[in-house]
């Protein structure tokens, strides 16, 4: 019997992560999520799968990022029956972030639709509906970290923390075969050690295979020091040329350091003198999510939390949940701190915000995390002088900062120095990262530290071995 991997997803690009495992009869699916960017990256959302989705026996969930779990819900509806395993406070996150996809799923067709006809076009249909988000989370199946779990007769599961957001998984699978145990290890999302609210990713020590993403493969961030004093200086500049701070924020893991940050620093930055205002629906139940599982906390974290109590962190926390509570943002000129989605400004309330305050020179956006290829966020991060917005051109004359301290992904010596742990060093697969970042982590894992690497095409299967 072969072992093998077959890498359906993530391959030179940073979305759409999916690794098909097959051991004789056995179809494991490590994550089923959506290709994010640009609207060609996306259009492939809408392809047949490239396997039998009946034929999949169980589905390992890494976490519960979309680009991670956005396809589940098209999974079961194309006939996977099996369950979806990952790590119990994943599947909290998943309820609601599903669901939030299906509802941006059903209201992009119905505004599609409504440019269709007045072409005399034939409508669309939605890539997933509500009612498919909730019949795919009847499938899933909580675990702990640290625990064995037997998932097929040849197969044994276990989930370890990956520090990147609550619940997110480093996956160790045992598969046995023919009296041998071969073990794939898939890092999923790797966080970095030292970042606030949650532990630092686990350490794993042998291996047979090792799949890896490579986000931020090319580049070392800012020390978490220098982070806090540039997200400083923003809140104290803005503050005296009288404009307000967008902050265009991840519903998970983003928005609930931000909030950390300002708790933590909130007579030091002087925040008092501002009004900060959650305006994401998604953003505000996640944080309900984190409320529940604080034993996932580190410990500062932890003790933060329990001095302020959820949505009373901030004394001038405004929450936004009605449409028309975000509107009413608009009115505001002056000391507001808006944190809204989405967090690559490709949808969401945060676009609304951008065209209110984007040409405004007194104003900032700050960029706090990852911007994919053909967002609109990466579009502001390469220094674009003018957006369009619902077909208008609109001047960007608002101060941009890119925070990449701020990032929950390892950088490139976070992710050698994990790798390093190994012993001996196993073959290693890169996805889950653009062709640059993939080749300079590529590059440095081979002659510092000697490691067997595979930068696959979609497509490409790779054979487990057993070593030593």
């Amino acid at each position: 019997m072969t072992v093998s991997v077959q890498i359906l997803g993530a391959a030179e690009e940073v979305t759409g992560s999916c690794h098909l495992v097959k051991a004789g009869k056995s179809r494991i699916l490590l994550d089923c999520g959506l290709i994010q960017g640009r609207r060609d990256d996306e259009a492939r959302n809408r392809e047949p799968f490239p396997f039998d989705p009946q034929s999949i026996d169980a589905v390992v969930l890494s976490h519960a990022h979309i680009d991670h779990s956005g396809r589940l819900p098209l999974l079961v509806k194309a006939g996977f029956k099996g369950p979806i395993y990952t790590h119990r406070a994943s599947r909290d996150l998943c309820r609601i972030m599903l669901k939030d996809s299906a509802f941006l799923n059903e209201k992009d067709v119905e505004w599609e639709n409504r440019k269709r006809l007045r072409k005399g076009l034939a409508p669309i249909s939605a890539l997933y509906t509500i009612e498919d988000a909730n019949t795919a989370m009847s499938r899933f199946k909580g675990l702990s970290y640290d625990k064995k779990t037997k998932i097929l007769p040849n197969t044994t599961l276990r989930l370890n923390d990956a520090g990147h957001i609550l619940g997110s998984s480093i996956v160790e699978l045992w598969v046995e075969d023919r009296g041998q145990t071969r073990k794939l290890v898939f890092s999923g999302d790797l966080g970095r050690p030292g970042m606030p609210i949650l532990n630092d990713p686990a350490v794993i020590k042998q291996a047979d295979l090792v799949i890896m993403e490579s986000t931020y493969g090319d580049r070392v961030h800012r020390s978490w020091e220098e982070t806090l004093t540039e997200i400083e200086g923003v809140v104290r500049s803005t503050k005296n040329s009288r404009g307000n701070i967008l902050v265009p924020s991840f519903a998970v893991g983003r928005t609930q350091e931000i909030l950390y940050m300002f708790a933590k620093y909130y007579h030091a930055w002087n925040l008092d003198r501002w009004q900060v205002f959650l305006d994401s629906p998604l953003a505000i139940e996640a944080t309900r999510v984190f409320s529940r599982h604080i034993d996932l906390f580190d410990q500062d974290m932890l003790d933060l939390w329990q001095q302020n109590q959820a949505q009373s962190i901030l004394p001038n926390l405004h929450i936004s949940r009605t449409s028309n509570q975000s509107m009413a943002l608009n009115r505001i000129h002056s000391g507001a701190i808006i944190i809204a989605g989405s967090g690559m400004c490709s949808g969401g309330r945060i676009k609304h915000h951008l065209k209110h305050n984007i040409w405004r020179r007194e104003c900032d956006v700050v960029i706090t995390g990852f911007q994919a290829r053909g967002t609109l966020g990466r579009t502001l991060v390469d220094g674009a002088k003018y957006i369009r917005l619902w077909g208008e051109t609109i001047r960007v004359a608002a101060g941009i900062h890119t925070i990449g301290g701020l990032s929950a992904h390892a950088d490139q010596v976070g992710l050698c120095n994990w790798y390093r742990n190994f012993a001996p060093r196993p073959p290693i697969v890169l996805v889950h990262g653009e062709p640059d970042a993939i080749a300079a982590l590529a590059n440095t894992l081979q002659h510092k530290l000697q490691a067997p690497v595979t930068i696959p095409k979609y497509g490409q299967t790779i054979e487990i071995g057993v070593r030593g």
